[in-house]
């Protein structure tokens, strides 16, 4: 159930037992697929806004990775891993990812759900869910990569205790 995986390895992350998708082998990958709520450690409940739905009559694609962002930095924010307005220690996205299966729209309520994949030294990486409220299968799911940065050098400094405590709560 790896998704995180070293970017060099793949192109294409899944949560199930399938392999990575490698760039010689694309064609022949399974598809990616639907992640099962099970999946998941934490769920956070998020809304859906007017302007979330494109011409489409659905949600956007950008909108997944906002609700991926908002959902993460909500349970860093609950779960007192992050300031972000005094921390000394933040952390900035270098990687994201989402694959769609169903598709979404306002005023549907939905949730998040999240996971660690990977802890590194110096960064994370949460995989995220996104389900129609209360539904078995992720609607989308994807990743979010921090690299944690002190605020004021933005350079790579160690997981804050705290916050290495909450990634290990949710792998």
């Amino acid at each position: 159930m790896e998704e995180c995986a070293p970017m060099k390895a793949r192109i294409e992350p899944s949560l199930d037992d399938t392999p990575p998708i490698h760039a010689d082998t694309a064609s022949t990958a399974r598809r990616p697929a639907p992640a099962p709520r099970s999946a998941y450690r934490r769920f956070v409940a998020l809304g859906t806004r007017w302007m979330d739905n494109d011409a489409y009559g659905h949600l956007n694609n950008v909108v997944y990775l906002s609700l991926f962002d908002s959902a993460v930095n909500t349970l860093l924010i609950e779960a007192g891993a992050l300031d972000v307005e005094r921390g000394s220690v933040i952390g900035l996205v270098v990687e994201t990812h989402c694959n769609y299966f169903a598709p979404l729209a306002f005023p549907q309520p939905v949730e998040a759900g999240l996971r660690v994949g990977r802890v590194g030294d110096t960064s994370l990486c949460f995989e995220i869910g996104i389900f129609a409220a209360g539904a078995a299968e992720t609607a989308a799911r994807g990743h979010f990569v921090h690299v944690y940065v002190d605020r004021a050098s933005r350079r790579p400094v160690p997981l804050p205790a705290r916050l290495l405590t909450l990634a290990r709560e949710l792998q």
